[in-house]
């Protein structure tokens, strides 16, 4: 629901008054009481987005977005061309004897 600014074209007064959209103009000063009260024509306000699913990064530049895809992108290649560690102790590590190796 937005905020309207009204004047009274009587007194001078003026305020400010939340109200749905769809509600119709308030017409009675609260100072004087007279029908003269009229709704400003206003700049409006800047949208704010709050809640999840709303993210300051959605809404960035282009070149910030193709610059974190590649870094993204390289990182992920990094990734794929560092050996595992685990995996290349087993494949240096001597084989156990077995049990009938042990008894010779």
């Amino acid at each position: 629901m937005p905020t309207y600014d009204y004047q009274c074209e009587a007194c001078g007064y003026e305020l400010e008054i939340f109200h749905s959209m769809s509600a119709a103009p308030k017409r009675k000063c609260p100072d004087c009481g007279k029908l003269k009260l009229k709704r400003l024509i206003g700049t409006g306000a800047g949208v704010i987005f709050k809640g999840s699913g709303f993210y300051e990064t959605d809404y960035r530049s282009n070149s910030y977005q193709e610059g974190a895809k590649a870094e993204k992108q390289a990182k992920e290649s990094k990734a794929e061309t560092k050996p595992d560690k685990k995996t290349e102790k087993k494949a240096d590590a001597k084989p156990a004897k077995s049990a009938k190796d042990k008894k010779k």
